[in-house]
């Protein structure tokens, strides 16, 4: 039987839709963040409607032999959520939440984007951490960690992970926490989509109305620089704060004068009392007279409400490590690299760690950096993808004049998926524990299209061909 009269099968034995190129809504349903991805056709777009339907396309892909992605926000640096021939496995449509406020717990569909939690958990005064964008699902983000606005206070993402419901590779929807197969509920817990088809989490919530919060732009010299990113380290850890460096683009939120300059774009979330907040946040606010303050007490959700927001470029260059400080020779030496940059978009960012981040024990989890001070993030945005081997030459080069202590990598933000860069996320024993998690529940590494751990017996390359779909109309 040919792929086409399969795939009409398939479309009949679900209740969600099988688009194609032939249906009208096959271009939006393809689409991704990332725009230099979004010209890779999948030979089909399957928007699940339950984790039923979930069994039965995983199943489907891997009796057909076809490679099978996963997206919900699709986020991915590395366009690991389309794909070109194969199955594209669109989980927008799970968008249950179930809140169980006495308990404090929520469990959550697959397809929610952190956004839409948060909206609907706060009407509650309750929370789950996230990371610093409304439009991640949160199903991506926890997978592999959770660094945002709370981690300091709450710890990562999958730190308020109870238990989940995941479809693995012979198409069984398992019920998992750290009773029911506990080694794939450790693995998933940072793992990445190496082990299955995540359809809900289950999550711990935890009590918060409201945030002293926002965006303030300082000036960047380096002393500034490293003096915000020292407040951070030493506050108490109600503070969760990103300090990013970068010329400031002509947006209608920044003073005009700032345009073209380099600026410090701080934000920050503090979830303590208001005495502790003033005070904290007043150490920020004295580094230097802010050219915008955007700092006030809010509902915790208007955090991802601010205006403006992160340019999205065609194509994007970029290294994130672990390092464990950053002085003031670290703050020029990233000044200087930024003012030799010929993108039109480029950035530096440190993302402060510790605090409830560091109090988890390293193996209890897939996330075994705990004792890392920071996250550095080098980007570099363009809109030429032939440019990229410019733009990665300065990438690299930056990250060796930034990088302190051993080499590390935090997976969700990692631009590189060959097997000694993705061994950079799973040091010692966590790499040889996933691989053993692999190898008993995807032999054949179905969910290959990721941060990739190979099962015993394949190489780090042997992932699931995409052979190309021919197809017509098959939309129920």
């Amino acid at each position: 039987m040919s792929t086409t009269s399969q795939l009409l099968r398939l479309a009949d034995h679900i209740d969600g839709d099988v688009f194609t190129r032939s249906d009208q809504a096959y271009s939006e349903r393809r689409q991704v963040f990332y725009g230099e991805f979004n010209e890779r056709e999948p030979g089909a777009v399957v928007a699940a409607a339950s984790a039923s339907d979930v069994s039965k396309v995983v199943v489907f892909a891997r009796e057909n032999g076809l490679s099978l992605v996963v997206h919900a926000g699709g986020h991915s640096v590395l366009g690991h959520s389309t794909t070109d021939g194969g199955l594209a496995l669109d989980l927008s449509r799970l968008k249950g939440l179930d809140i169980d406020e006495d308990g404090r717990t929520a469990w959550a569909d697959g397809g929610l984007l952190a956004g839409e939690y948060t909206k609907a958990t706060a009407e509650h005064g309750l929370v789950t951490g996230f990371g610093d964008t409304p439009t991640v699902g949160i199903t991506g983000i926890t997978l592999g960690g959770g660094v945002g606005f709370l981690h300091r206070k709450l710890g990562l993402t999958l730190d308020s992970v109870l238990g989940a419901e995941v479809v693995t590779a012979d198409g069984q929807v398992r019920l998992i926490d750290e009773e029911n197969d506990p080694h794939l509920f450790w693995a998933i817990r940072g793992g990445g989509g190496n082990f299955g088809v995540v359809t809900k989490l289950h999550f711990a919530l935890h009590q918060l109305d409201t945030v002293m919060g926002g965006m303030i732009i300082l000036p960047a010299t380096p002393e500034i620089v490293a003096n915000f990113v020292e407040i951070a380290e030493n506050a108490s850890d109600n503070l969760s704060a990103i300090a990013g460096v970068a010329v400031a683009p002509p947006l209608p939120f920044l003073p005009a004068e700032v345009h073209g300059r380099l600026i410090l774009l701080g934000v920050v979330v503090h979830a303590g009392p208001s005495e502790i907040a003033e005070s904290e946040v007043g150490q920020i606010r004295r580094l230097a007279t802010p050219l915008l303050d955007g700092i006030e007490t809010i509902p915790y959700p208007a955090i991802y409400e601010e205006e403006g927001g992160p340019l999205n470029p065609n194509a994007v260059s970029g290294r994130s490590f672990f390092s464990d400080e950053f002085s003031v020779d670290d703050a020029a030496a990233a000044i200087d690299a930024l003012e030799a940059s010929t993108a039109p978009m480029s950035v530096i960012q440190v993302r402060v760690l510790g605090g409830a981040v560091a109090r988890v024990p390293a193996d209890a989890t897939a996330f075994a950096h705990r004792d890392r001070k920071m996250i550095v993030n080098v980007i570099s945005g363009f809109e030429e993808v032939g440019d990229r081997p410019e733009h990665e030459e300065w990438v690299s080069a930056t990250r060796q004049r930034l990088q302190h202590g051993e080499n590390g990598v935090y997976i969700n933000f990692h631009a590189d998926d060959s097997e000694p860069a993705v061994r950079e996320a799973y040091p010692g024993s966590t790499w040889d524990r996933l691989v053993d998690v692999k190898t008993k529940y995807d032999q054949a590494n179905l969910f290959s299209s990721n941060h990739n751990i190979p099962p015993t017996g394949l190489e780090s390359d042997a992932r699931v061909n995409a052979p190309s779909v021919a197809i017509g109309q098959t939309r129920r």
